[in-house]
């Protein structure tokens, strides 16, 4: 049996886990109204705890690089599904201001944040404090980093990937859309402190610590050091994985020179 474990669930044939397939709340109305904002962020301040964060693009359907949802979960506040196309007055990110602030100061869950980073840059959202739950497997050596292999491997549980390469541009959204996109910040949290904790024992966390911000004492972020030139090496460290950076601005300068962002080896 594992936490998530629920009577009748279905279990996923390949790896003999139950599938999740429902969140632990009920679905909430995607929030794309400036009333519904302002209720999401009046809960995320009121949450505790990090942020986990995903966002779902619409390659193969657009060419522009941008987010068509944004995913936010936080302990105490539940999670929010932000549709930031219903923001934009007239450029990308223009009503996300608020949204912006409130998550500032936070620490931040990603999963393979090169993917996310730059499209929530587009949207005004840029990290201060970052927790990257694929970066920190691989520095464990672990044979598959993708989201579903390592919430396999800590929380075992299989999370359904059906939807990954879908046109997340389309208006309105699926209810299964909405179900996964949720389910994708579900347990982000929990994978976390438990990587966290391989990465202690296998004596690798000052490793981790430059590009990856452990959790303190009850679960909170540790202090965090804002210093800007700490944060080149990751800019320079996803220049060079993707060569052209698409986000990049016209004045050369790109979407990730915010402060406390720091990569490994930093």
């Amino acid at each position: 049996m594992t936490p998530h474990d629920v009577p009748g669930q279905d279990i996923d044939p390949d790896s003999g886990l139950p599938i999740l397939s429902e969140p632990s709340e009920p679905l909430a109305p995607v929030v794309d109204t400036p009333e519904a904002l302002t209720r999401t962020i009046a809960a995320l301040r009121h949450g505790t705890g990090p942020v986990a964060i995903d966002t779902e693009r619409a390659h193969g359907f657009r060419y522009w690089p941008r987010a068509y949802l944004i995913q936010l979960r936080r302990s105490g506040s539940g999670t929010h599904l932000v549709d930031p196309t219903a923001f934009d007055d007239g450029s990308a990110g223009a009503g996300l201001e608020d949204l912006a602030q409130a998550l500032s100061g936070t620490e931040w869950i990603l999963h393979a944040a090169i993917q996310d980073i730059p499209c929530l840059a587009l949207e005004g959202l840029r990290p201060t404090m970052l927790f990257d739950t694929e970066l920190a497997g691989r520095l464990l050596g672990l044979p598959k980093v993708g989201l579903g292999h390592m919430v396999e491997r800590y929380c075992g549980v299989h999370l359904l990937k059906e939807h990954s390469a879908s046109d997340w541009s389309q208006r309105p959204l699926p209810e299964d859309f909405l179900t996964y996109a949720a389910l994708d910040v579900e347990l982000l949290d929990e994978l976390r402190a438990k990587v966290w904790r391989d990465l202690q024992d296998a004596g690798k966390q000052e490793w981790a610590t430059p590009g990856i911000r452990p959790p303190g004492p009850g679960g909170r972020s540790s202090p965090v050091h804002h210093e800007r030139h700490r944060s080149e090496p990751l800019a320079s460290h996803l220049g060079n994985r993707r060569g052209h950076h698409p986000c990049r601005t016209s004045g050369g300068q790109g979407p990730l020179a915010g402060p406390g962002v720091r990569g490994p080896g930093a």
